[in-house]
């Protein structure tokens, strides 16, 4: 496409529109090298419920659980889903509030600050790192690897991703063996707590338990960031949205927020697609997609279907509830929903308690990430 009416003034092409116009075209979308992808909200859901047909083996590295299927997937995802019960959310809230009030507090008035870099940001590696017990120092190197990651991720250089995700590794496991090394004087936290946990019988390994907190941590931190600046867009740019959550703010319905916040995130959906790998030939909208495949689910486009939703972009969070696939459908629904809507919840709400308004800037327009990248690069406001 070369032009776009969504786009960002000074952006690129809005992701939401591409795909939009694709599955006008072609629903089941393949790109001539072995990669289908999935365009349309049934296409998407028939996909992520039938793991034996569409395996979510479907990178180059083992990633636990989300790359396992089966009775091995459900092994270790009832590990992960101990830790993100309503009650373990519910355990976080304050320090997430704390985080978020402070940041907020700090935040200039009356002049252009950025929403993903000065607040998203900061709150994503401060929540997450008082989550999982984590020293306050790391987050200078946890904010330059999210950059880091994210530029690495949009170039499409698998070398460059590997190696930011090697970092990453690293970082981590030096966390896991110093508590592995410090047995029982080892801080009373998730990560430690982790080292615990038993599958079949035996405990993890450094190596699984690194690649749960990378689960946990790596895509989160860049993704609740990208979501914050979705949510706070929004607001900015719909003073009668921002008008009702402050009311609900006030009188503390917190469903309500969290309900908007999941359907402005189907509207604008930075989750963009998932992998993965079809195990037998099968046809899925009247194409078909050969055995050992690669199939991407585009939760981007499946949640701005018009057969779905009608009006792609009209804010119905009652009406599109059931359908919603921000967090996704099946065996890998995402077991992390209640934490992120908590955590978005939070942060909306101490900015709204501390400020009388959110304004668009006037000296710089918001800019749209660039595709493969959903969500905006930089959302720049003006609190009051």
């Amino acid at each position: 496409m070369t032009t776009d009416a969504h786009a960002g003034a000074t952006g690129p092409a809005d992701l939401r529109a591409h795909l939009d116009a694709r599955r006008g075209v072609c629903p089941v979308d393949h790109d001539g090298l072995g990669t289908w992808t999935l365009l349309r909200h049934a296409d998407v859901v028939a996909a992520a419920t039938d793991p034996e047909t569409f395996s979510s083996a479907a990178g180059r590295h083992r990633a636990i659980p989300n790359s396992l299927d089966g009775a091995e997937h459900a092994a270790y995802r009832a590990v992960v889903d101990r830790y993100l019960t309503d009650a373990a959310v519910a355990e976080q809230e304050e320090q997430c509030r704390a985080h978020a009030a402070a940041i907020v507090a700090a935040l200039p008035r009356g002049r252009t600050v950025g929403t993903i870099a000065d607040l998203g940001a900061p709150f994503a590696v401060r929540t997450q790192t008082t989550w999982l017990g984590w020293p306050a120092e790391l987050e200078g190197a946890l904010v330059a690897w999210m950059a880091d990651n994210h530029d690495a991720t949009r170039s499409g250089d698998l070398t460059r991703t590997a190696a930011v995700a090697a970092r990453f590794d690293e970082l981590v496991g030096s966390l896991v063996r110093e508590r592995r090394e410090a047995g029982d004087a080892a801080p009373d936290d998730v990560t430690t707590r982790l080292l615990h946990e038993t599958v079949d019988g035996r405990p993890l390994t450094d190596a699984e338990v690194v690649s749960i907190l990378r689960n946990w941590t790596a895509g989160d931190l860049g993704s609740l960031a990208a979501c914050l600046g979705v949510v706070v867009h929004r607001l900015a740019t719909h003073p009668d949205r921002q008008d009702v959550t402050r009311e609900r703010v006030a009188r503390g319905e917190h469903a309500a927020i969290e309900a908007g916040i999941e359907e402005v995130l189907r509207i604008d959906d930075p989750f963009v697609s998932n992998r993965r790998r079809a195990t037998r030939d099968v046809e899925i909208g009247g194409r078909t997609v050969p055995a050992g495949d690669r199939v991407l689910l585009s939760w981007t486009a499946a949640n701005r279907d018009p057969e779905v939703f009608g009006d792609p972009d009209a804010f119905r969070p009652e009406e599109n509830a059931a359908a919603n696939l921000v967090f996704g459908v099946g065996p890998h629904v995402c077991p992390g929903r209640a934490l992120t809507l908590m955590e978005l919840r939070v942060a909306v709400s101490e900015l709204l308690a501390g400020t009388e308004r959110i304004l668009p800037a006037d000296d710089e327009a918001p800019v749209r990430e660039a595709p493969p990248v959903g969500g905006w690069a930089r959302v720049p406001v003006v609190l009051k």
